[in-house]
């Protein structure tokens, strides 16, 4: 019974973690990291094609957007799921292999033309459509044995459509061991799907941690189709576009349950039949699915509005666009509209054009609906950055920038409290994990304090053997060097590719000697520090006028000491 940690460990994407267990070999998702990465993570102890099966936790791709290579390298078991998070992965996995072999391709007819190396795409559609045939659904709370001594139960996270938390339970001889794997753990009384929920025993829980460090804001009177009215009806009144960067998955849907809610309440004045455009395809597409599963996975508010004939995600003046020449007309539309687009955090796919062509202009704005990882265009826009570089040109940014308050798929920090404290008898160990590298820190130290739990924030690379309760391999962190960096930096910024050198190893990891892992750990003290300055700074938010600036002219102070 041995757990090793391979991913999102003092990061917030790439869930992956390996199982051993009674003669299996398991991974609990195969996520694909998105945004900056700070540290390497370790490859797979074992061939793919080793791998006998996947739990998976949801269809987010930081928890699922590796299965497609996972296939590709030889991986043919069983990928057990809810039915939900099956029927998102058909589309989603698709369209990551789709965007991986455009973004290829045409970065390979620039570097043909430059005398560059050529790229490979991470993987192709084969091998996504390949992955999606080994997907098995479960329905919540059935518990199936998936091998000799390995009993699965999927129960709800309430994060997005189909999303659970997953509960192991091993038996090998006389031992018996149960684990549950958290997921992403929803936040309460979202629109259209179930709250969380709480488990009740375990003797290990691997625990997210996004939103350790802070609670959710909450818009006034705790109305979210209110707070969105507000934006819409200033924006339009002045003529410009409510710009909307949002996951195309989950949150897309969520903005149209609260627009249909406000043209039904007539919310917004004096812009009757105002409409909407969601340029995304594979926001259209998410759409159907969340139409199909409707009757199975919405909450009771949702299912109520069913009942009545009444689509909860659909209403006049919706408008979709799916071609590229649909996208780029919306843009010389007059009239003032809401415009949907992906990606969520503004760092890939359309809503970079709409940027371009809204974020210059003062009548506008640019609303956030969803968390912003660090290093991101969205975060750099949520912290006051006065211009953004969009394909190869600095945009000024003199629209409205505001975010949408408490919307999120995720708990905040006393939301994971509730969850962790529900259970009736004390786990033997929580491991906190899929959290920014301070943030996994302060939750861990929260789960000591406060509940006297045993918590541990692993590293890639940490072992843990369930049936003795002992950490076998405990894991320092091995910053990724500057080249690797740049180079995942670029693979991401071409949709995943990566490039194609000879006699290299596109696996291999970084040389480490104890002078560089002491240095990597120094460092890491250095990003740590970071990460809490920037929590003490969004805790500051509201303060005094003198105190901000003051607090403003020390950090300056501090930069122009340091900089190099």
């Amino acid at each position: 019974m041995k757990l090793t940690f391979l991913g999102a460990d003092h990061e917030v994407t790439g869930s992956c973690y390996y199982l051993e267990a009674a003669g299996k070999k398991i991974l609990i998702d195969c996520g694909m990291e998105q945004g900056p990465d700070l540290y390497e993570n370790k490859p797979l102890p074992v061939a793919a094609g080793d791998i006998d099966m996947v739990l998976l936790t949801h269809a987010h791709i930081d928890h699922s957007g590796n299965l497609p290579l996972l296939y590709r390298h030889g991986f043919h078991g069983q990928i057990f799921s809810t039915y939900g998070t099956a029927n998102l992965c058909s589309i989603m996995l698709l369209d990551s292999a789709h965007i991986q072999e455009f973004e290829a391709e045409w970065k390979n007819r620039k570097n043909q033309r430059a005398g560059r190396e050529l790229v490979e795409p991470l993987y192709s559609i084969e091998d996504a459509q390949g992955a999606v045939k080994c997907f098995v659904n479960l329905n919540y709370e059935e518990e199936r044995y998936i091998a000799d001594g390995i009993k699965v139960r999927f129960f709800d996270a309430g994060h997005l459509l189909g999303s659970a938390s997953i509960e192991v339970t091993i038996t090998e001889g006389d031992t018996t061991r149960s684990i549950i794997f958290s997921g992403d753990i929803g936040n309460t009384n979202q629109p259209l799907i179930r709250d969380p929920v709480y488990p009740k025993k375990a003797d290990y829980v691997v625990m997210e941690s996004t939103y350790g460090d802070r609670a959710h804001p909450r818009p006034p009177r705790s109305d979210y189709a209110q707070a969105l009215a507000e934006v819409i009806q200033r924006t339009f009144d002045r003529g410009g576009n409510v710009v909307i960067p949002s996951f195309a998955v989950g949150r897309t849907q969520e903005m149209l349950y609260f627009i249909r809610e406000i043209k039904e309440k007539h919310m917004v004045s004096g812009h009757d039949g105002f409409k909407v455009y969601v340029d995304s395809p594979l926001a259209n597409e998410a759409t159907q699915v969340f139409q199909k599963r409707m009757y199975e996975d919405f909450d009771a508010e949702a299912t109520e509005l069913l009942q009545k004939g009444i689509n909860p995600i659909g209403f006049d003046g919706l408008k979709t666009a799916v071609t590229a020449d649909d996208s780029r007309a919306i843009n010389f539309i007059e009239e003032p509209k809401v415009i949907i687009s992906a990606s969520g955090m503004c760092d890939a796919g359309r809503i970079k054009h709409h940027l371009k062509h809204n974020l210059w202009r003062p009548e506008c704005t640019i609303l956030f609906v969803g968390y912003q990882a660090a290093g991101t265009p969205g975060r750099a826009l949520l912290e006051g950055a006065d211009h953004l570089r969009l394909f190869g040109e600095d945009i000024d940014v003199e629209a409205e920038i505001c975010q949408l308050p408490g919307v999120s798929g995720h708990a905040d920090n006393e939301g994971l409290m509730r969850w962790i404290s529900s259970m009736e008898e004390k786990p033997q160990k929580v491991f906190v994990t899929h959290g920014e590298d301070y943030v996994t820190e302060i939750f861990r130290d929260r789960l000591k304090n406060e509940l006297g739990l045993d918590a541990y924030a692993p590293y890639s690379g940490a072992e843990f053997d369930l049936a003795s309760g002992q950490i076998t391999v405990d894991a320092q962190p091995v910053l990724l060097s500057k080249e690797r960096q740049k180079g995942l930096a670029e693979a991401k910024a071409a949709g995943g590719a990566f490039v194609r050198r000879k006699g290299s190893d596109r696996g291999a990891a970084v040389r480490v000697t104890s002078q560089t892992r002491k240095a990597a750990q120094v460092y890491t003290k250095l990003v740590a520090a970071g990460s809490r300055l920037m929590s003490v700074i969004r805790d500051s938010e509201g303060g005094a006028n003198k105190d901000l600036s003051e607090f403003t002219q020390e950090i300056l102070r501090l930069c122009e000491k340091w900089k190099r």
